[in-house]
């Protein structure tokens, strides 16, 4: 592949992140000048899909507001609340050979992105950071009582993507054609979208890489254990139902049709 130069920012790009943004005004300037830096030292062209996810404050304007660089930065709506929502928003915009998507926070390490594209480069189509992975450093500030509904939560969605021990890390690429198939069909709008996109891709037989990170815990969390715990569990019983019952559905046999005469071909 040949190396990508500044001025060929016009070329289609090999790479395209999502960034899901709500009410980001505060930090989403930083987190796009490190995630253009990041992405403008790599030998390709890339370009980042920001999502607006119904802000009420300043984000779209930052976004839109920005000089344009060698990583084209695009901005698009997504009406219905909820970060699975944005997500899928922004899958379905990219064309790219490979996609990812990371938090506007840039709390992964962003070199991780050297890692997750060199593997699908090597045939992988699905990479996850994963904070669980026993050679990633995190810094974790979080209190007990959201480390212990982190514990369960992971504890539950390993009945439905066995394998992962971390879906909610906020950095995951992927093979650009396979993500936007499952995507199309996402119905989690919420936090627990991870879950679902995952055990999408397991059906349709992709390995899932974990990967190790660097994590920093940063502030300005939107997630609240006693304003979403009962959601996030009603939507992981919808995951699971979803899929158990289109396996069931899969699995039973064809009936032979009452019309049909006995013995017919």
């Amino acid at each position: 592949m040949a190396p990508f130069r500044p001025g060929s920012a016009s070329s289609s790009p090999l790479l395209e992140i999502v960034v899901p943004a709500y009410n980001e005004e505060r930090r989403i300037s930083e987190g796009l000048l490190r995630l253009c830096a990041k992405l403008a030292g790599m030998p390709f062209p890339s370009a980042v899909v920001v999502v607006d996810n119904n802000s009420t404050d300043a984000t779209a304007e930052i976004v839109r507001a920005r000089p344009p660089s060698v990583v084209p930065v695009t901005l698009t709506q997504c009406q219905v609340p909820g970060k699975g929502a944005a997500v899928r928003t922004g899958l379905l915009r990219t064309r790219a050979p490979l996609v990812g998507f990371c938090d506007a926070d840039m709390a992964t390490d962003l070199d991780t992105i050297d890692v997750a594209v060199g593997l699908l480069l090597c045939g992988e189509r699905v990479v996850v950071g994963s904070r669980a992975h026993p050679f990633s450093e995190v810094d974790n500030r979080h209190s007990r009582v959201r480390e212990l509904g982190a514990a369960v939560f992971r504890r539950l969605a390993r009945v439905i993507v066995p394998g992962v021990s971390d879906t909610q890390c906020g950095f995951k690429f992927f093979d650009g054609p396979l993500v936007r198939e499952v995507a199309t069909g996402l119905r989690t709008p919420g936090f627990t979208f991870d879950v679902e996109l995952l055990a999408r891709c397991a059906e349709r037989d992709a390995v899932l890489r974990e990967i190790p990170v660097r994590w920093r815990d940063m502030p300005g969390s939107r997630f609240s254990p006693a304003r979403h715990s009962a959601g996030i569990l009603l939507e992981l019983g919808r995951i699971w139902l979803a899929l158990r019952h289109e396996a069931r559905a899969a699995a039973r046999p064809l009936r032979e049709h009452p019309l049909d005469p006995v013995g017919s071909p």
